[in-house]
């Protein structure tokens, strides 16, 4: 049974966009649209191809954050404050996920590649707010991203979790993998599944966070 392989678990992490609310609320498209304007003006270039860059280095950096850092020293702090500055009102307060994180025992926290301000605020709006005993972001990180292993060594270090202990539910694939090789259990959270083929380092598939936490 599902509840039994997390019997073992006292520190539950929960990554944060398309994960803590789902990716029909469109949140984060806005962030995407913010990111591919500030490569636009950033860099002078045409608005496809802001996009296409964005997109490119979030394949290949992990974010795009990381890649106009590497690339182009780009001020990260700027950055995070001006994609974040989006309209929170398309999330509405979720009650039943509130009362399903709150029945886990053990430690609930956040660790996001956006930042810990801006996790704040989505966990505000969803009303989500006061649940969690922690909230990382990227800049917690060292402005590592995740799926990078200094950037989980980072938090987990600075959170003295025991990954024997942990698990982890993230939207991204890519950012189970490290999770997955410390010992945490992995849940992956999103509309389909991997194939097979590539999924040895997660768990559990689930197209709804709150009906999967239900079962715990």
């Amino acid at each position: 049974m599902v509840a039994e392989a997390f019997s073992h678990v006292r520190t539950w992490v929960f990554d944060l966009d398309n994960t803590l609310y789902p990716p029909a609320s469109r949140l984060f498209d806005q962030i995407h649209a913010r990111m591919s304007s500030y490569v636009q003006r950033s860099l002078q270039l045409a608005p496809a191809e802001a996009d296409a860059l964005r997109a490119r280095y979030w394949r290949e950096y992990g974010t795009t954050l990381a890649g106009l850092m590497a690339c182009h020293g780009i001020d990260a702090e700027a950055f995070l404050v001006e994609v974040h500055d989006i309209d929170f009102s398309v999330l509405r307060p979720d009650p039943v996920l509130r009362a399903r994180i709150e029945a886990l025992p053990g430690r609930r926290i956040v660790y996001t590649n956006g930042s810990a301000p801006y996790a704040r605020k989505v966990t505000a709006a969803l009303g989500l707010e006061g649940l969690f005993d922690a909230t990382y972001g990227i800049e917690n990180a060292g402005y590592h991203p995740k799926p990078r292993a200094e950037a989980f060594a980072t938090v987990f270090a600075a959170d003295g979790l025991d990954a024997a202990r942990a698990a982890m539910f993230e939207d991204d694939a890519r950012n189970l993998q490290v999770p997955h090789a410390l010992g945490m259990r992995t849940v992956h959270v999103a509309p389909t599944p991997l194939p097979a083929a590539e999924a040895a380092h997660i768990h559990h598939h689930t197209d709804d966070l709150s009906a999967f936490l239900a079962r715990l």
